[in-house]
């Protein structure tokens, strides 16, 4: 009796290990139970809000699964970044990429829609948008494609063009070299607007600046202030505002499904507040971060917005994958919000 006994108590231990690491359902109480190095890299400089923010995130879900999930921060593209960060992702490495959703179009095209040039009037807007959903669908899609996304509404504030002349119209930027992402939703925007887009790492950027292999960029006013961009010649800025710069969270759903759901929650809301809380804060500080920039000689004005539309119109019809009618359900959601 004492054997079968023995026996029995075996076989609960073995049942009950193997409930504990069912991927995703299981708990863990602690780092003993479970425990995740994940690689997070994006492009930013170590002075821009969103590194502040995510090692902020990292530190936060550090501290809360006491250890278990421990992020790794790498800013300034030093590991994988744009494209190449997010087929790490896909290839299911532990990795999280931060990039815009246009990189995400290449998986679900509808995403180039959400990033297209001058949807937005404000923050909020993207935002709400983001819950729908229009949104929530395309996210579905990503799972499917392999992508869990986290958060799309990291704001970094609106895109505008930085150069050593004034630029009014698509016609002042006529054989205008302006650096871009490597992504193809920035590369056809610039293009559009009348200026030659030149893609290039964020690295080579300042220096090809100063070294006139690019006439310009177009960034927003927080990383020309956080990364300097206004102690090079380039000290006119259009507000042209052609994309509302913001960049997504993503991890493989594979590397996901391992994870323990407390451990899931966790994560989840640490990336969502801090997206909150970024937003907020970027609001509040965009009016002084303005005035910083004009006291060290910047100068902004406004232009054309209309004619800017015009040529930018083509990219507002649908691209090969896209659900049909993309554009306009997102236009009527913003419609119902204005």
């Amino acid at each position: 009796m004492k054997k079968k006994g023995i026996i029995m108590l075996i076989a609960l231990l073995v049942l009950s290990t193997t409930a504990v690491f069912a991927a995703g359902e299981q708990e863990v109480t602690s780092k003993e139970d479970f425990k995740l190095v994940l690689k997070l890299s994006h492009v930013f400089s170590p002075a821009e809000q969103l590194t502040k923010s995510m090692d902020a995130v990292a530190q936060s879900i550090l501290e809360k699964t006491d250890g278990a999930i421990e992020i790794q921060t790498f800013p300034q593209a030093q590991l994988p970044a744009y494209k190449e960060g997010v087929e790490q992702v896909v290839r299911g490495a532990n990795f999280i990429s931060v990039e815009d959703p246009s990189f995400i179009g290449d998986y679900v095209p509808d995403f180039k829609a959400l990033y297209a040039p001058m949807m937005y009037r404000s923050f909020d807007e993207y935002v709400e948008l983001t819950q729908r959903q229009i949104v929530l669908d395309m996210k579905e899609k990503a799972e499917a494609q392999g992508i869990k996304i986290l958060a799309l509404d990291y704001i970094y504030g609106f895109r505008n063009i930085i150069t050593s002349k004034v630029v009014t119209t698509p016609a002042d930027l006529e054989g205008v070299k302006l650096r871009t992402p490597g992504s193809k939703s920035y590369i056809d925007t610039i293009s559009a607007m009348g200026a030659i887009a030149t893609p290039l790492p964020w690295g080579e950027t300042l220096s090809a600046v100063q070294q006139g292999v690019v006439d310009g960029l177009e960034g927003s006013e927080f990383t020309n202030l956080g990364t300097k961009v206004y102690e090079g010649p380039t000290k006119n800025v259009a507000n042209t505002r052609h994309i509302l710069g913001t960049c997504g969270v993503y991890i493989s759903t594979d590397v996901w499904a391992t994870i323990p759901a407390n451990y899931q929650t966790i994560i989840q809301e640490e990336f969502s507040k801090g997206a909150t809380d970024m937003v907020n804060l970027l609001k509040s500080q965009h009016s002084g971060v303005v005035e910083e920039l004009e006291s060290y000689g910047v100068k902004f004005n406004e232009v054309d917005g209309m004619a800017f539309r015009e040529a930018l119109s083509p990219l507002y019809n649908e691209q090969e994958g896209m659900t049909p009618g993309i554009f306009e359900d997102i236009f009527s959601e913003l419609d119902s919000m204005r």
